[in-house]
């Protein structure tokens, strides 16, 4: 039995903001629906991904912006975080762990899982993106 993680609810103070993010980030919309003011579900889905967000009016009693560490994977971080910069995107540099923790720039080895870059929406919700698959690519 497969169990596909199909959607997660990301919390946000204001839809069509973090709409507007979303879809400017290259995530498309999938689905825009109300039933009345106290329901909206705007789902989008990241290019590429079998996994969807959805954001909303009356969909979640977490806190906005209290989602840390939603990942997606990319085969290529410097050119996703050229597109997302392009996009207009505040996205930070490269980084990977080392010795020393946390330090600057691509993992020398460029191996699965070992760079990372952060960026975050409207209300604070944090991505990171993973680089997986860049020798094979």
């Amino acid at each position: 039995m497969d169990f596909k993680l199909e959607m997660v609810v990301v919390p946000v103070s204001d839809v069509d903001r973090a709409k507007a993010f979303y879809e400017k980030a290259g995530f498309n919309l999938d689905v825009d629906h109300r039933a009345g003011d106290a329901f909206r579900v705007v789902q989008l889905t990241p290019p590429g991904s079998a996994c969807s967000i959805t954001i909303g009016t009356g969909l979640s009693t977490s806190e906005p912006g209290s989602y840390q560490g939603l990942h997606l994977v990319v085969t290529d971080i410097e050119a996703a975080r050229d597109e997302l910069a392009g996009r207009g995107i505040d996205i930070g540099e490269p980084f990977h762990f080392g010795a020393e923790g946390q330090t600057p720039g691509v993992h020398p080895e460029r191996t699965d899982y070992g760079t990372y870059l952060q960026f975050s929406d409207p209300d604070g919700n944090v991505w990171l993106v993973q680089e997986v698959g860049h020798a094979r690519a």
